[in-house]
């Protein structure tokens, strides 16, 4: 009977120690798994930032743009009414003589 008794609390010790290095390997996971999360959220935090001025400063160099094509255009309508101006100065230099 002193020999079941001791067979089953070696059997017991195994087992505790079994589920003890379960549960060791299973917290080292979880840390390992939380630390790359932690890692991957800062990575994709930094790639949004740059995102974010690299947005920024597309929207700056659009406005620019239009900024300078409507510039652009003002002046090309001017110097087609100048064009017109000058012919019909024309015209009327040709009916005064």
């Amino acid at each position: 009977m002193e020999e079941g008794y001791q067979s089953y609390q070696g059997d017991v010790q195994t087992r505790v120690r079994d589920v003890e290095e379960k549960q060791r390997l299973l917290r080292d996971r979880i840390l390992l798994l939380g630390q790359t999360l932690v890692e991957e959220r800062e990575k994709t935090f930094k790639e949004m930032q740059e995102m974010k001025k690299m947005t920024f400063m597309l929207k700056e160099e659009n406005d620019r743009m239009k900024e300078f094509l409507q510039r652009i255009t003002e002046q090309l309508t001017s110097t087609a009414r100048k064009e017109e101006l000058m012919i019909l100065q024309r015209q009327f230099d040709l009916f005064r003589k």
